[in-house]
Parts: structure tokens; C-alpha cells; sequence
């Protein structure tokens, strides 16, 4: 075991998009866990859009960065946490973490589901789209449903569960041409376009010219609004996050007509995935088998070296991943 700890930390609070200046690494002897706790080696983070948004105050600065991650247990102080067992934390942008079992999920090991999954499909990225669309949107078989920011992974996770699910036409936004393609060919949405490529409100009632049953918000602005004008009678939003809009402060405020929400009976709801933590196993239960069958497939971007988290982020922010964005421990290649 390597006897140097790296840390994330960060420095200052940013103002539009973040910079590698933002952040610094810290070494540090690997901890001791004390009674009661164990010490985790990772192996796998994820890089999340919601870091972002926290950078603005809810992290603290010149402090550990919380992340979602998977480690191994390498030493431990408490007979719930066996030394070699796989678990997922939240104390993640750090090569060795300390924690205690309530800390910690333990994984069930699905033979042929890879690691990783437990950090996209089937993590927290999974969870979002699957209660978006089962618990908030309550999906009806032949819904019709545009996703925005599509390709990031909770876009590429809710168009492939919809399908899964019984959906009608899937319809995505992107930025740039590789990423719609990507959406039609690979994820199996109907239609696909760049949000970039001119006024959204078109570019939507292009692709779905008779309207949408169903809109999971992942961007927010004028996509947005877009869709909010494109739903049908009893139509649902289910807004997820506004990750074109982070970056952006003083972006004005979405325009709709509001009077389509109480004459159409739309319903735009928002949540928490953190509420939501009683659908884990029966999303397990639900896309597990898929993946094993192949009917599912994963949406990840790999970056190979913790070194290399902070510039994960900051690519993922700006596009460059295709769904979840995963930084694995060298080892792990």
C-alpha cells in the first residue's frame, strides 16, 4: 500500500466556470481508522455536475471535497466493514478514506456487472433517472419524452430505462453532432439534436411536431421553456438540474407562458435523489438483469488516475464526457 494519502481540496469559490487554480492536491501520511471505523482504498469516483453547484458554498474551502466513490476496505476497526470488501462512500475526492458503516453502502456483487456500474447506471447517476421517471414523472407506457443535456449520464441512463420501460418516441438534446449521433445510434432515442443549432422551441417542434407527454429536465434555460410549450394536456416536467445554467449566474430567467400550466394541467416537479434512497434495491432489481442479458448497456467516459480528477471535472462540465464521467485508480486499468 502506497504510504502517501492525496486530497482534494478547494481553494476559492469561482465565479463563472472553474479553473484547475480553484483546486489543489494535498499529501498527507494514509490515515489510521479508530475504533468503530475502517480505512478505504479507492478505486473508483465519480465526477458529477452537482459538484459545481456546490462550489458556490455548500463545500467547504481548503477542506476534503465530498464525492461519490468505490474503495476497498484495507484496514478495519469494526466487524461490519470486512477488510477486502467493496464499498461505496460519499467521502470521495481523496485516495484513502476513513469511515464508519453508516457511512457506507456494501455492494451486492453481481458476477458480470463491472465496478464501475455501481457509479453510473446503477449509482447515484441510475437512481436520478429512475425515480425521475418512475416515481416523479410515473411514466406511462407509449409516454412520449424529451430529455435535455441527453448525453450526460443521467440523460443517456433515463433515455435507455424509458425504453426499457414501455416509452413512445424518445427525443434528446445535445451539444454537438458526435453526441446526437451517439444519442440515436447507440442510447436509442428516435430523434436527436444540437440545442446549439438554433432556437430550441424550433429545433424541438421539429423533432416532435405532434408534442411530448413527458419532459426530464436535466438543463434548464430555454430548453426548458421549450418544453414546457411542446407538452400536451396532463403533461409532466421533472426538473433534475440546471447544468447549462451553473456556469452562468446572471443567465435570465426561463420564459414560458404560464398560463399553458393551469389550462394544459401540467405538472413540473423537482426532487432530491438523496430522498430517495428507499428505490436503491429496486433499481437494482430492475436493471441488473438488463444489464446481464445485454438489453442494457453502460454510458461512461473513463478518465485512468486520481491525479487526473480535477481535469475530469472540468471537461465534464464542459461536454466532454459521454455519461457518467468516472476517474478509476490506475491499478483498476
Amino acid at each position: 500500500m502506497n504510504d502517501i494519502a492525496l486530497t482534494v481540496l478547494q481553494t476559492a469559490r469561482p465565479t463563472g466556470f472553474p479553473t484547475s487554480d480553484h483546486f489543489r492536491f494535498a499529501e498527507s501520511p494514509v490515515p489510521e481508522p479508530g475504533p468503530g471505523a475502517a480505512l478505504v482504498e479507492n478505486l473508483y469516483w465519480s465526477v458529477d455536475p452537482y459538484h459545481r453547484e456546490m462550489m458556490d458554498g455548500d463545500f467547504e474551502l481548503n477542506a476534503p471535497l465530498e464525492g461519490r466513490a468505490l474503495g476497498r476496505v484495507i484496514e478495519s476497526r469494526d466487524p461490519a466493514l470486512p477488510e477486502g470488501e467493496i464499498v461505496f462512500h460519499r467521502a470521495g475526492w481523496r485516495t484513502h478514506s476513513v469511515v464508519r458503516p453508516d457511512e457506507t453502502r456494501r455492494l451486492p456483487r453481481h458476477e458480470g456487472v463491472p465496478l464501475s456500474a455501481y457509479l453510473s447506471v446503477l449509482g447515484g447517476t441510475g437512481l436520478t433517472a429512475y425515480v425521475a421517471l418512475t416515481r416523479i414523472a410515473r411514466l406511462r407506457e407509449g409516454d412520449d419524452l424529451f430529455v435535455s443535456a441527453a448525453a450526460g449520464g443521467v440523460g443517456t441512463a433515463t433515455g435507455r430505462f424509458a425504453r426499457l420501460l414501455g416509452a413512445g418516441r424518445l427525443i434528446g438534446s445535445a451539444g454537438g453532432a458526435a453526441k446526437v449521433a451517439y444519442l440515436r445510434d447507440r442510447v436509442g432515442y428516435d430523434e436527436a439534436f444540437d440545442y446549439r443549432s438554433g432556437p430550441v422551441a424550433e429545433l424541438l417542434g421539429k423533432a416532435a411536431p405532434d408534442g411530448i407527454d413527458v419532459c426530464v429536465d436535466n438543463g434548464g434555460g430555454d430548453q426548458l421553456g421549450a418544453a414546457i410549450g411542446s407538452l400536451r394536456d396532463r403533461g409532466r416536467v421533472v426538473r433534475v438540474g440546471t447544468v447549462g445554467q451553473y456556469n452562468t449566474p446572471d443567465a435570465p430567467p426561463v420564459l414560458f407562458n404560464h398560463a399553458d400550466v393551469v389550462e394544459k394541467s401540467l405538472r413540473i416537479e423537482g426532487f432530491l435523489v438523496s430522498d430517495y434512497r428507499d428505490a436503491q434495491e429496486e433499481l437494482y432489481e430492475f436493471a441488473v438483469p438488463h444489464l446481464l442479458s445485454g438489453r442494457l448497456s453502460l454510458d461512461e467516459t473513463v478518465v485512468d488516475g486520481f491525479e487526473r480528477i480535477v481535469d475530469a471535472f472540468l471537461s465534464m462540465l464542459r461536454g466532454g464526457n459521454t455519461g457518467t464521467m468516472i476517474v478509476r485508480d490506475i491499478s483498476q486499468a
